[in-house]
């Protein structure tokens, strides 16, 4: 803990605090931590003649700095309370502060800090502002990786330009992406480096290659197929091969189209299939090997822009069972 700065002889701290302004400037430093200019405007003085008050309590080492920025805060150190001198003079402090009304100005000073903050999100939003995702979504899925049991290793099958990845990288320590087309992968690349994912393995390959299984080793936690299915030839045994990337007890999050019958996609977006049965997804699960197997719809606001905005998604999830333990007597 900090300790009050020695002094040559004990009448100097007496000496030091019989000026009733640095009196005044500790009271108000105690109460709370404040920027010499809001001390200055407490006490009624320039910041200059605040600043020569202050310097000599700093190296007594009653006052505490930091800096923020372009401003220096103020507070008393929590060490000076030890001292019984400093004590006394904190009282008297205090009662001159509330005669002359600064002590309780801090409210109103403190409350000032955020005027242009609230100024500033109390402007009306514009009628035709889009309603875009959050920039800052990586940083919240951050957040709440902490609440994920299992967060070692995530697949994302089928990355595309891996726009999943800001959503796995910041939630799993680490993440293996692939995509059988080399132009997809140098997209998803771009966004590795630009958003400084360290965490990322990035590879060209089908789903069931032998590179990506030895990659896996053990199984991923999770594996994520997003919008792959219907670009599958075969989707019950690609379903197969990404059962195969799971650990026991780990999670299959699957997402795709409902069944639709839009043919312009088959053109726009090269689809085999046009979307799937809940229920169907759900067998080709079971035929897996995963146990759990629920396929939901998603909310349709969730997904309103695109080529493919007016279709409905359905997610299924799925776990693969936990090993069972043999007991023997």
């Amino acid at each position: 803990m900090t300790q009050v700065a020695p002094l040559d002889a004990r009448w100097q701290l007496y000496r030091l605090l019989s000026d009733p302004f640095r009196l005044r400037l500790l009271a108000l430093a105690a109460e709370e931590e404040l920027a010499l200019g809001e001390l200055a405007d407490l006490l009624g003085e320039s910041q200059p003649n605040l600043s020569r008050h202050a310097a000599p309590l700093r190296q007594a080492g009653l006052l505490a700095e930091r800096r923020q920025g372009t401003r220096t805060l103020v507070r008393l150190d929590a060490a000076a309370k030890n001292d019984p001198v400093v004590c006394d003079a904190l009282a008297a402090g205090r009662a001159l502060c509330e005669k002359d009304g600064s002590l309780a100005r801090i409210v109103t000073i403190v409350r000032a800090r955020d005027q242009k903050t609230r100024e500033f999100f109390a402007r009306p939003p514009r009628a035709d502002e889009p309603l875009v995702l959050a920039p800052e979504l990586p940083v919240y899925i951050a957040a709440l990786a902490s609440l994920l049991d299992q967060h070692g290793l995530a697949v994302d099958a089928g990355t595309g330009d891996g726009a999943l990845l800001d959503v796995l990288a910041p939630a799993f320590d680490r993440v293996i992406a692939l995509d059988r087309s080399a132009a997809q992968l140098a997209r998803a690349e771009r966004r590795v480096q630009a958003r400084g994912y360290d965490n990322v393995e990035l590879y060209s390959a089908e789903i069931g290659d032998k590179t990506v299984r030895n990659a896996v080793g053990a199984g991923a936690d999770v594996v994520v197929a997003a919008r792959v299915l219907h670009h599958a030839p075969l989707p019950r045994e690609t379903l197969k091969a990404l059962a195969a990337l799971l650990r026991p007890g780990g999670h299959l999050l699957l997402l795709d189209y409902a069944r639709h019958a839009d043919e312009a996609l088959r053109d726009a977006q090269a689809d085999v299939w046009m979307g799937f049965d809940p229920r169907e997804l759900e067998d080709f699960a079971r035929g897996a090997g995963l146990e759990g197997a629920r396929a939901r719809d998603l909310p349709r606001g969730l997904f309103q822009n695109g080529v493919d905005g007016h279709l409905s998604w359905l997610l299924l999830s799925a776990t693969r069972p936990a090993e069972k333990t043999n007991h023997s007597r």
